[in-house]
């Protein structure tokens, strides 16, 4: 027989952090995928390009700490799609811009306003303060 086992999952920081982001996400991943079909890793390109222009996979991929392959497929949806366009650097003929199309830019805006009004249904959820607390301490973990 062994002693019971005094560590409490449901307790554990990363575990926590973990299932909250998974529940707070799981209403907005339905609008986007229901209305646009598309993945998480391909509305967070979405939204890089809309929210800082013309970027590359890399900075991305490096903004949004995702692995090149995921970027790299999600690149490909989104510009199947017609809401992105690649155009090769003259600088580097191995790398490529990324920007929006106009039908991008129009389902940014859309996904845009819908995420602003999903984040003030999970910030009411709370006090202005508990709010603001809790969006500091997200971003002082996050930035590790």
């Amino acid at each position: 027989m062994s002693e019971k086992d005094d560590f409490d999952l449901q307790l554990f920081l990363p575990y926590l952090l973990n299932q909250a982001a998974e529940a707070s996400s799981l209403a907005f991943t339905k609008i986007y995928k229901d209305r646009y079909g598309m993945l998480r890793t391909e509305w967070r390109v979405l939204f890089h390009l809309g929210i800082y222009g013309t970027l590359t996979a890399k900075e991305i991929g490096e903004r949004a700490r995702s692995h090149k392959t995921k970027i790299s497929r999600a690149v490909g949806a989104l510009e199947t799609r017609r809401y992105i366009k690649r155009t090769r650097l003259e600088t580097d003929r191995r790398v490529e811009a990324l920007e929006l199309t106009p039908l991008g830019m129009s389902v940014y805006h859309d996904l845009r306003e819908e995420a602003w009004r999903y984040d003030q249904e999970i910030a009411n959820q709370m006090s202005e303060q508990e709010s603001a607390v809790l969006k500091k301490l997200l971003l002082r973990l996050s930035n590790g």
